[in-house]
């Protein structure tokens, strides 16, 4: 029984440091900082494009803050540039080689008659000295910054292997106590701009995740006379659906990945199990039976299982769920205390919170060696969400007493923060590619 009971006081504290621990916060573009970058990062010059500083939006400063945000490149200052070619014609590697820089960016926006843009753009190796790529995009002004992070994208997976995560967005919650409404479910840029507000409420936000295509987003609302609801919504009509308001406990939802079923927490039979929910036919399954408290389910790729937090030995640990025969197993056995699980689109690493020494930290499991690593060096860390190029985990976090948002590589070597302008930030959930 005295497991169950540090279980339940567990949730209840999180919904208490949800409703307590945020000060002043407003709609504002998250800030970029990277604190921590690969010692072995690739020096890279992407060079200033040619007619950029007439356009509404710098693609060549937007590809070179994304490539440096990776932590993977170091670019090269432009004021260091021995020259500054604009095309292949104008290229001088000798330049750039006497500078250690193993590759270069060059590029031009020119404006059109319709009011929109060429931005054309080559990839070089220097010690080689080939154009590995070259491409054009005939965007209008609105959606250079989606070019740009294209680009970006482009660039990172020929030199890396590894799609690109630039064009992807962050959903998160922030609170503004001065505010009509001081709850807001927001989502930005993966590099902070272009903030859109989805939802604003007087009640509180919760567990805000994705649909796998991107266009729908869920959450649990307690707009409902202070009651939690499990919603979805559309995010390009704003169309709502209240689809869980079960009487007790509805937390937690994950989409399945064919997008066609949530799973969630329900204590609708008294004790917090996991359900399965089917979108398009309602019908409701029961996943769990045990004493112990279930919750925070999240799909792994195949569809057929899960990974959840239970205090079924004792404190909160991850297990896994098969879906089909309802079979249990315990998966991480570091510690007195792991939760919030996450994991990487490829199902091979394990990402949670885990309590060491009286700090919460970001862990990752790898699930084919056995392997367990603390990647954060944080001590309140919550709701650890994986890039869906499963390079990066962004995380929820206190700062000198204020909720931030930052982000780790999954292997620890590459830090970043993503504070907001104004306020705190929490729960975060990466995109899936877009």
């Amino acid at each position: 029984m005295k497991s169950v009971v540090s279980m339940q006081n567990f949730l209840r504290i999180g919904l208490i440091l949800l409703a307590t621990v945020w000060t002043t916060a407003a709609p504002a573009e998250l800030l970029i900082r990277v604190t921590e970058g690969r010692v072995d990062a690739v020096p890279i010059a992407v060079v200033p494009f040619a007619g950029a500083h007439n356009a509404p939006e710098n693609v060549s400063q937007i590809v070179e803050a994304d490539l440096h945000r990776s932590g993977q490149f170091k670019p090269l200052p432009a004021e260091d540039m021995l020259s500054r070619p604009t095309n292949e014609s104008e290229m001088i590697y000798r330049d750039f080689r006497v500078l250690g820089t193993e590759y270069v960016v060059t590029g031009s926006m020119k404006a059109q008659e319709n009011g929109g843009y060429e931005v054309s753009y080559a990839l070089f190796d220097v010690s080689r000295q080939v154009k590995l790529m070259e491409e054009s995009y005939r965007p209008p002004a609105s959606q250079l910054r989606d070019v740009a992070h294209a680009i970006s994208d482009r660039i990172y997976e020929q030199l890396t292997g590894i799609p690109g995560a630039f064009s992807t967005k962050i959903l998160y919650v922030t609170f503004n106590r001065h505010a009509a409404d001081p709850y807001q479910l927001q989502y930005a840029d993966a590099d902070g701009h272009r903030v859109t507000t989805i939802l604003r409420s007087k009640e509180p936000i919760m567990s805000p995740t994705w649909s796998p295509d991107g266009r729908k987003v869920a959450y649990v609302s307690f707009e409902d006379n202070g009651r939690p609801s499990i919603y979805t919504h559309e995010l390009a009509t704003t169309q709502r659906q209240k689809v869980s308001s079960f009487s007790g406990i509805n937390g937690a939802p994950d989409w399945s990945p064919d997008g066609q079923k949530l799973a969630l927490t329900l204590s609708r039979d008294g004790n917090p199990e996991l359900y399965m929910l089917d979108l398009n036919t309602k019908a409701l399954t029961r996943l769990t039976n045990h004493y112990g408290i279930d919750t925070e389910p999240r799909w792994l790729p195949d569809g057929e299982s899960l990974v959840f937090t239970s205090s079924r030995s004792g404190g909160p640990q991850i297990y896994k769920l098969n879906i089909n025969d309802k079979s249990v197993r315990r998966v991480s056995f570091q510690g007195a205390y792991n939760a919030r699980p996450d994991v990487t689109p490829d199902g091979r690493y394990l990402v949670y919170v885990h309590r060491r020494n009286g700090n919460f930290n970001v862990g990752v499991q790898d699930l084919q060696r056995g392997t367990f690593n603390i990647v954060t060096r944080t001590d309140m860390d919550e709701s650890p969400s994986v890039a869906p190029n499963g390079s990066m985990v962004i995380y929820g976090t206190q700062d000198r007493g204020t909720g931030v948002l930052q982000a780790v590589s999954i292997d620890g070597r590459v830090k970043v923060e993503l504070p907001s302008k104004e306020g705190e930030v929490r729960e975060p959930a990466w995109s899936p590619f877009l």
